[in-house]
């Protein structure tokens, strides 16, 4: 299997290519630097408060007081491992970057496909 490309830049007058930036003002948290700052901290924060160790996050987006992110967590190990438990937590983060809030959306075993 090929591996997948990496994200194309946009070119620069001045020749070099410089990635895309949001316009607008949103926030960015000035201690973890813009969303993938963010990712960091939603994941470092919601596993010190629950105690397990967040294993990715399925969403980020700005707000206007700083982040929020859904961040998927193993809650209950099973073998065979499609049949773990496992949830999605929607964090909220100010603009520092600081958790505020988090709750669980949604329970579902690893198996699980969404059906739309």
């Amino acid at each position: 299997m090929a591996a997948a490309e990496p994200a194309k830049r946009r070119p620069r007058a001045d020749g070099g290519t410089a990635r895309r930036r949001p316009t607008g003002d949103r926030a960015a948290p000035s201690r973890s630097g813009g969303a993938a700052g963010a990712i960091r901290s939603a994941v470092e924060q919601l596993g010190t408060l629950l105690g397990r160790v967040p294993e990715s996050v399925s969403a980020i987006r700005p707000t206007d007081d700083g982040w929020e992110a859904d961040v998927e967590v193993l809650e209950l190990e099973r073998v065979p491992e499609t049949t773990s438990v496992m949830a999605t937590y929607r964090v909220t983060l100010d603009k520092k970057g600081d958790l505020v809030a988090y709750e669980r959306k949604r329970r579902y075993t690893r198996g699980q496909i969404d059906r739309r």
